[in-house]
């Protein structure tokens, strides 16, 4: 079978029918840069960053909205290319208040990026002045309008990734702004926390509550866990400082989420430094606990349960397997009650 072919810069390349230029050029390794594109959504072409020439083409096109086709001969490093990206940069810049010095976002942000890949050292537009006000009221998310560049990645987020639904455009022209519902705050919305759209912010417009000033992007490591909340096995990335978490994010490319998250699994990891929280088993003695190791709190449970498996029979015992356990966790537990055990006295809690 004949494969497809259009010219990248002068060079033959491949491609699958139906591919965007931007998904054809990333197929190969190579790199065209953008704000709004988002993987598994419908493109927008809002950024209007990731331009490239085509040749015949009167203006230049928006490489993640635009069809390959055979054939087609396509030029992403020319200068009319670079001059036009540079611009539309300084545009957004101009947009809003990105001061990056104090910005939440500043080391892991893309409109950052791009500004310093272009040289971009002063602007040369008169930035905005009235934006609207900064919404803190819920206790997860920080709405940071004068930050937004309107891409839409947050909407494609809560639309087409996990379908909340709860999240669109609102006004017109240069009052256009991001809104939930009627307008009003998350707080009183269909919003359910997922904190996707945060997730997908390429600034500092959405940035979690509860990490506001602990780190800065370079300040922490990432480390790859699995969800402790229920037996999905969602795949995290903790960043951390100094030993301590500052914020969860999902794993992009890491099955079963493929960069999703819950409201607990990316915004519930308070309990980890909770005064509260028991450290070493507790043995019951006189009506008061005392700590013990595991060997001796594990060696007092398994003899319980002879005792009571010799007098009464093992359907005398019944476990519970909790619904924050992982699959492989719970299997086990109901292989012990059965094999073990020998009784059918197994059931699972729903609640968490």
């Amino acid at each position: 079978m004949k494969k497809a072919i259009f010219l990248l810069n002068g060079k033959e390349t491949a491609y699958k029918p139906g591919q965007s230029l931007l998904e054809a050029t990333q197929a190969v390794g190579f790199h065209i840069p953008t704000l709004c594109h988002l993987k598994e959504t419908t493109p927008t072409g809002a950024c209007r960053i990731c331009l490239v020439e085509i040749t015949g083409a009167r203006t230049l096109m928006a490489a993640c909205s635009t069809p390959v086709a055979e054939g087609m001969e396509v030029f992403t490093e020319t200068e009319r290319v670079h001059k036009t990206r540079k611009l539309n940069v300084e545009l957004l810049l101009a947009s809003g208040k990105h001061d990056c010095l104090i910005c939440e976002a500043s080391g892991d942000c893309r409109l950052q990026e791009l500004a310093y890949y272009y040289g971009i050292k002063e602007l040369k537009f008169t930035q905005d002045e009235k934006f609207y006000p900064t919404e803190e009221e819920n206790p997860f998310i920080i709405r940071d309008f004068s930050r937004c560049i309107r891409c839409g990645r947050c909407i494609q987020a809560c639309n087409e990734l996990v379908v909340n639904r709860a999240i669109s455009y609102g006004y017109r022209g240069k009052d256009s702004k991001v809104v939930t519902g009627g307008d009003g705050p998350y707080t009183d919305s269909e919003c359910v926390f997922c904190g996707q759209c945060v997730e997908v912010c390429p600034v500092g417009a959405l940035t979690e509550k509860k990490a506001k000033g602990k780190a800065r992007a370079w300040e922490m490591n990432k480390i790859r866990t699995t969800c402790p909340y229920c037996g999905v096995g969602c795949q995290q990335w903790l960043h951390v400082k100094d030993g301590k978490i500052t914020k969860v994010t999902a794993v992009e490319d890491g099955e079963p989420n493929m960069g999703r998250l819950c409201v607990k699994g990316r915004f519930g990891y308070d309990f980890i430094y909770s005064e509260e929280r028991l450290k070493t088993p507790l043995i019951r003695e006189n009506g008061n606990f005392r700590e013990a190791s595991w060997d001796e709190a594990l060696d007092l449970v398994a003899g319980k349960f002879k005792e009571i498996i010799a007098k009464d029979g093992p359907d005398a015992i019944a476990g519970v397997s909790c619904a924050r356990s992982i699959n492989e966790d719970s299997y086990q537990m109901q292989k012990l009650f059965r094999a073990v055990i020998g009784t059918n006295n197994i059931d699972h809690c729903a609640r968490t």
